[in-house]
């Protein structure tokens, strides 16, 4: 009697490992021995295992999906990168608000993969992330989305301007009541820069900020309940920046250029 799919899939890692292998190309045995870092003996009976259920086929010693197995592993790996990124820090993203994040985008929430919850110092809590910063002096760009400004922040866009780095930043609309009220000598010697580009977004936002620059993705997210936490996510990889990028401009549809004030 063959198994159900799902324990086919699911109940060995070697089996799993071994589609998630095949899914871009073939790829001959010792590839895969080589991959798995077993040998031979302890593989063959998953690989017919596979090939029972019309998952892989093979021709001599290389290996593929077939129809079937293709169709089920590109949708397997999106789930199982899902599953990666919240299995690391499943308490903080359980008990964080990530319903700002459009449906479309959400789904795509594997490329997040390799995402880190750090937990600022005490004295690095009001000022910009040191991560961020250093990938930020090495890109041609930095973009964000927020609420609130760091302690620091007329030191990082004087810095920014320095080094030639466009910014986009969008503020929400209690911020840019608060910079006009309580900063507004400060605040309006940046607006109007050549490379400097503020709007204010009409929606609500239910985060603390969100920033990215070419090479990582920076969020300070609000909890679920009425509480300070002051963890941070940052994640360094080229499809959590394409994420970010589509993020922005979910925002930025809503948003209105800050030309003069």
């Amino acid at each position: 009697m063959k198994k159900p799919l799902l324990d086919v899939l699911f109940m060995s890692e070697k089996r799993k490992e071994v589609l998630l292998l095949l899914q871009n190309e073939a790829q001959g045995m010792e590839y895969l021995l080589r991959s798995l870092d077993t040998t031979r003996q302890a593989l063959l009976p998953q690989i017919r295992i596979l090939e029972e259920h019309y998952l892989i086929s093979h021709d001599k010693d290389t290996y593929e999906l077939t129809t079937i197995g293709k169709l089920i592993v590109d949708e397997m790996a999106p789930l199982l990168n899902t599953i990666k990124v919240f299995d690391s820090n499943v308490d903080y993203w359980g008990t964080h608000n990530i319903d700002f994040i459009p449906p479309a985008l959400l789904k795509r929430i594997n490329e997040l993969e390799g995402c880190m919850v750090m937990t600022p110092s005490l004295t690095e809590m009001h000022y910009l992330n040191k991560e961020l910063h250093k990938y930020t002096l090495k890109s041609k760009s930095l973009y964000g989305v927020i609420r609130i400004l760091s302690s620091d922040y007329q030191e990082i866009l004087n810095q920014l301007l320095e080094n030639d780095i466009d910014v986009y930043v969008i503020i929400s609309k209690d911020l840019f009541h608060k910079l006009l009220t309580d900063d507004y000598a400060t605040f309006s010697r940046f607006v109007g820069k050549e490379l400097l580009h503020f709007f204010v977004c009409s929606q609500e936002m239910h985060f603390v900020e969100f920033i990215y620059n070419d090479y990582c993705v920076f969020m300070r997210l609000l909890p679920n309940k009425d509480s300070f936490d002051p963890k941070v996510v940052l994640v360094s990889n080229p499809t959590a920046v394409k994420w970010a990028q589509d993020i922005f401009q979910y925002y930025l549809k809503d948003s209105t250029p800050i030309t003069e004030i």
